[in-house]
Formats: structure tokens, C-alpha cells, sequence
């Protein structure tokens, strides 16, 4: 399993709120989370077979930017 990690401007639990139905519904995400305390609002992925591009498409969708760290 891999790790990948994200900077985001997912900024409060209101937007975690609005992200949560697509990275919970995502095939191959086994768990995510972000810190809204980070200055950089981590988001954090584990996953075996999703790129870091997979995460930042679906991340986009909701109307939200990520990139890599």
C-alpha cells in the first residue's frame, strides 16, 4: 500500500463535508483523511492502485485544487 499526500485549499469541515462522498466512493482508496489544522490542509490517501493524478482528478470535481507533496 502506498501513502500519497496532497496540499490542498480544502480549509474547514464543510469542505471535507462536500469531498467525503467522492473519496469514500472512489474504487481503491482504503482511507483518507485531512488536516484542517495544516497550514497546507494535508490530505492524506492510502491506496495500491490509484496515481496521485487520480486523486487530484477526483479532488478537481468537487470543485477543489490538490497538489503532491
Amino acid at each position: 500500500m502506498k501513502t500519497l499526500r496532497f496540499k490542498t485549499n480544502i480549509h474547514c469541515s464543510n469542505c471535507v463535508a462536500k469531498v467525503k462522498p467522492f473519496l469514500d466512493k472512489k474504487g481503491g482508496v482504503f482511507s483518507w483523511k485531512v488536516d484542517i489544522d495544516h497550514p497546507d490542509k494535508i490530505l492524506t490517501v492510502e491506496t495500491e492502485e490509484l496515481s496521485a493524478e487520480d486523486i487530484i482528478k477526483t479532488i478537481k470535481r468537487t470543485g477543489f485544487e490538490a497538489e503532491v507533496l
